[in-house]
């Protein structure tokens, strides 16, 4: 299909990756060999991270580099979603602060997911009042000695699509043919599966991408870079004379032999990086096991606004990863902690996932949470509602040692070991300061001291019936 007149453009991207990387020479130790050819190492997850918090960090850095417009339309892809059944997009879209009748679309069960969902905002959009918000998140995991696993890696890719933008589909299509048993997950399983057939997998890799791809009118021959699905390092080289384009056009959208097999965030990822790199025609070529695959063709006309966090700058051992994992811990606690119900939780969410503050009539001091007396004055006031800013200062940190952690948040101990918090004096919108308590994330327990400068993130709290509770926490500010 060839690209139309009233089809939405790509205004910004943004892309993130996890700090912590484990590389092929850890697998090849603990295991004697590594099963993931072309993967030298791999995004791991952080104990408090999983796709909805990486699609938060993604998505909010694309917004920031489009200007933070209003959203009309917001699409979720992963197949790893943290919840098989709810509408994750509900939770992302109030992190995000996303109109309540804002279009909202979840796209899972297929690496192709990610592609898919940014059809969709496609033939969505444009938007009379606002942009659309297309976002692939994804860790996938297998058993550990699988090449699944040795593979598996973390990442997440966001898309601001608008009327005008940079960079134009100029043509998409997709195609499809039965090849099951390449790639699976059992309902119920966290685990990915594959019959370990390396011909059938090859053969339907290279000719559903083909079938995709040979639909196009474009001569892709002439791309700058090739954004291909890379459930490996050397799978997307060995289907290049299939797709009509060279190694160089591959390796120029690669990026999973540093963050290994990112699922549905694959080919996003590749194409958040393409464009980062100045690359004016880009080929995406996505496929999804069963098997089907999507193949478009981007074109740029200007700078493409982007916002990245993809560098890894913190190694780990392969005992540290499978305790990032879980693998090696004893399970959630029984019971006790500050129980919190749910209904309560939520009540709280406008401060938790907003940072919506209380400034006083009287004296102007700024409450969070807002509600009480006036922390300045001391009075019983209607509050002003304010949204902090998301930066400031630490004014009090400790570090909570092993077994020191209250019940509910023991299961993150036994996945990150020590971890700090810290009492922080958030900026409000025109000036002020809110003290607030936070966990922090996103560097070693130890690492901040009274007075750094930190930003807000989201990330998961804890977990209590069943259900996670996620809320911000502080970091050290990356150039966000």
């Amino acid at each position: 299909m060839t690209g139309d007149e009233g089809v939405p453009d790509i205004a910004a991207v943004g892309a993130y990756a996890p700090r912590f990387r484990i590389s092929a020479d850890e697998f090849a130790e603990a295991w004697g060999q590594f099963h993931a050819a072309g993967v030298n190492e791999k995004a791991v997850p952080d104990a408090d991270e999983d796709a909805l918090t990486m699609a938060y960090e993604a998505a909010t850095r694309a917004l920031d580099a489009a200007g933070n417009p209003d959203v009309s339309f917001l699409a979720f892809a992963s197949t790893t979603p943290p919840m098989a059944e709810e509408d994750v997009t509900a939770r992302l879209g109030g992190m995000l602060d996303v109109p309540s009748d804002a279009t909202r679309h979840v796209f899972t069960g297929s690496t192709r997911a990610g592609t898919r969902a940014l059809v969709a905002g496609l033939a969505a959009g444009p938007w009379d009042d606002g942009v659309g918000v297309v976002v692939a998140a994804d860790a996938p995991r297998g058993e550990p000695d699988s090449a699944e696993d040795h593979a598996a890696g973390a990442g997440a890719a966001a898309f601001v699509l608008a009327a005008d933008g940079p960079v134009s589909i100029r043509e998409r299509a997709e195609y499809a043919a039965e090849f099951p048993g390449t790639r699976f997950r059992a309902t119920g399983d966290e685990n990915v599966e594959g019959l370990g057939v390396t011909s059938y997998d090859r053969e339907a890799f290279s000719e559903t991408l083909a079938g995709a791809v040979g639909r196009l009118d474009a001569d892709v021959g002439d791309v700058d870079a090739a954004a291909v699905q890379a459930p490996n390092g050397k799978l997307p080289y060995r289907a290049a004379g299939a797709l009509g384009v060279g190694i160089d056009e591959i390796r120029a959208g690669a990026l999973v032999h540093e963050l290994g097999d990112t699922g549905a965030a694959s080919v996003p990822l590749s194409l958040v990086k393409s464009l980062a790199d100045g690359g004016e025609r880009i080929l995406a070529a996505s496929f999804g096991s069963g098997a089907g695959a999507d193949a478009l063709v981007l074109e740029t006309t200007g700078d493409v606004p982007v916002s990245t966090a993809l560098d890894g700058d913190e190694p780990v051992s392969y005992a540290e990863y499978l305790r990032l994992r879980g693998d090696l811990t004893s399970g959630p606690p029984s019971g006790g902690g500050a129980y919190v119900s749910v209904p309560s939780w939520r009540r709280t969410l406008d401060q938790r996932h907003r940072l919506l503050a209380g400034k006083c009539p009287d004296c102007g001091a700024l409450n969070f949470p807002p509600e009480g007396a006036c922390n300045g004055c001391h009075s019983l006031v209607e509050y002003e509602t304010v949204t902090l800013t998301g930066e400031g200062t630490v004014e009090a940190v400790t570090t909570i040692s092993q077994g020191g952690a209250p019940p509910e948040f023991a299961e993150q101990q036994a996945k990150s070991g020590d971890f700090d918090v810290a009492v922080v004096a958030l900026s409000g919108p025109d000036g002020g300061e809110a003290s607030v308590p936070a966990q922090v994330t996103g560097t070693a327990p130890g690492s901040l001291e009274i007075g750094d400068a930190v930003e807000t993130t989201m990330r998961r709290i804890y977990t209590q019936e069943g259900v996670t509770r996620y809320g911000f926490k502080i970091r050290p500010p990356d150039g966000l």
